[in-house]
């Protein structure tokens, strides 16, 4: 059996350790937030490349749909593990993000 390094260990533990420090509403609240504002300029992001690469529209709304089908099927799982659910909040404030970035920037065109 080969030995944990490390580094593989400090990754095992980093989902339980930022739990631990989101246990604190407010550190939750930014740490959601966060998320949030990240997804969403991704989401302007994505639409205003794709946008302004007009070749590139089927491929990126290809993209986003593909994220998004598998952010609500990653939903399943979080669901039945229970326990503290900061990272079925965090998955589904990017998925808010990414979706009201893109929606927003699909308005500006109209």
């Amino acid at each position: 059996m080969v030995q944990a390094t490390r580094f593989q260990r400090q990754v095992a533990e980093l989902g339980p350790s930022l739990e631990r420090w989101a246990a604190n509403p407010w550190r939750r609240l930014s740490l959601l937030l966060i998320v949030l504002l990240i997804s969403f300029g991704i989401g302007g992001a994505v639409g205003s490349i794709t946008g302004a690469l007009a070749q590139l529209d089927p491929l990126g709304a290809l993209i986003c749909v593909v994220l998004m089908e598998l952010a609500v099927r990653a939903r399943g799982p979080l669901l039945r593990r229970g326990g503290d659910g900061l990272g079925l909040q965090l998955l589904d404030m990017a998925r808010l993000g990414l979706l009201y970035g893109l929606l927003l920037d699909g308005f500006k065109l109209l």
